[in-house]
C-alpha cells in the first residue's frame, strides 16, 4: 500500500509509446532527515579519517545546516572545508566505512513521506534520480538503499595514489543540478514537462524549474515565498522510519542504482557562481520579513 504522500503523483503507468518521465530528489532534508556528508562524521572518526576536533566541528556544521541557518556563502565555506578534510583519504577506506554503517546510520533517518512517494513515481512507471551535492560515495549507496534508477552527485578529484587530492571535479549545486537534470532528459528521452522535482532549498530552484510538477519539501524561508508565489506545492515531511518498519512489502527495483556521470563542463560550473554571485542578493530580499 502506497501513502498519502504517494498518492499526489498521476498513479497510472505510463503508455510504451509515450516519452519517459522521471521524479528528481534532492537527499538532504528532502529524502532524509540530516546531511548525509556530516551524518557519518562519527563513523570517519572511528574508522580513524578524522580526529575529535574535526567530529566537534562536523556536529556544528550539522546544527547549522539543520537550523536552516546555512546560506550559499556558509554552504561554500562548508564545501571548502569538507574538501580540505578529506584531502588524503583513501577513496576505497571511505567506500567501505559507509557500505558498513549505511543502514545504522542512514535508513532511521529515511522519511516515512519520501519513501511513499518514491514508491508512487515508480508504480506509475517513472525513474527516480536522487541529485545531490554531497559526494558521491555518500550518495551513490544511499540511491540504491532507496531504489534510485540514478544518481548525480559531488565527485572529487582522486590521485594516482587512491586518495582524493582535495579538488573538486564536478560541483552539483544550483545551476549546475538543473543542467545535469536536461544532460539526462536528453540522454534518457525524458519528457521534463511531465517531470517532478522536490528540494528543501531555494538553492534548487533552477532543478526546480526545470521541470514541471515542481515540489518544495520542508522549504526553507526563500524557497517557501518562491513556492506560494508560483502555487507550486509545499510538502510538510517529518517522520523518518526504517524502511523495512514502516512497509515490510515496500517494493524497490531488484536491479541497482545507476550511477550518472553528470558530463556539465567548467564553463558550466563557473556560469554556477557567477549565477549564484548576483541571485543571493534577490534570495535574500524574499528571505527578509515581510
Amino acid at each position: 500500500m502506497v501513502g498519502a504522500y504517494a498518492r499526489l503523483v498521476e498513479n497510472h503507468s505510463l503508455p510504451h509509446s509515450s516519452p519517459r518521465t522521471a521524479a528528481f530528489f534532492d537527499l538532504d532534508k528532502t529524502v532524509i532527515a540530516k546531511s548525509s556528508t556530516l551524518t557519518f562524521g562519527k563513523s570517519f572518526y572511528q574508522g580513524g579519517l578524522i580526529n575529535r576536533r574535526a567530529v566537534l566541528r562536523t556536529a556544528y556544521a550539522q546544527f547549522v545546516f539543520l537550523s536552516g541557518a546555512a546560506d550559499h556563502d556558509q554552504m561554500e565555506r562548508m564545501r571548502e572545508y569538507l574538501s580540505a578534510l578529506c584531502r588524503g583519504w583513501n577513496v576505497q577506506q571511505v567506500k567501505e566505512i559507509v557500505a558498513e554503517t549505511l543502514h545504522d546510520i542512514i535508513d532511521p533517518i529515511i522519511y516515512d513521506e519520501a519513501a511513499s512517494l518514491i514508491e508512487g513515481h515508480h508504480t506509475a512507471g517513472r525513474d527516480v534520480v536522487i541529485v545531490s551535492t554531497s559526494g558521491a560515495e555518500v550518495v551513490e549507496p544511499i540511491g540504491e538503499l532507496l531504489g534510485a534508477d540514478r544518481v548525480v552527485a559531488t565527485r572529487m578529484v582522486v590521485g594516482d595514489d587512491g586518495c582524493f587530492t582535495g579538488e573538486v571535479e564536478y560541483y552539483a549545486y544550483g545551476p549546475t543540478k538543473a543542467e545535469a537534470v536536461r544532460e539526462l532528459a536528453t540522454s534518457e528521452g525524458y519528457d521534463l514537462q511531465r517531470c517532478y522535482a522536490y528540494s528543501d532549498s531555494a538553492t534548487d530552484l533552477p532543478m526546480l524549474e526545470a521541470v514541471g510538477h515542481p515540489h518544495a519539501v520542508n522549504p526553507d524561508r526563500a524557497l517557501r515565498r518562491e513556492a506560494l508565489a508560483r502555487d507550486w506545492p509545499i510538502l510538510d515531511f517529518h517522520r523518518p522510519v526504517r524502511l523495512k518498519q514502516r512497509v515490510p512489502s515496500l517494493r524497490v527495483p531488484p536491479r541497482p542504482a545507476l550511477v550518472a556521470a553528470a558530463a556539465v563542463g567548467a564553463a558550466a560550473a563557473t556560469a554556477g557562481l557567477v549565477w549564484y554571485a548576483s541571485r543571493r542578493r534577490a534570495l535574500a530580499a524574499l528571505a527578509a520579513p515581510a
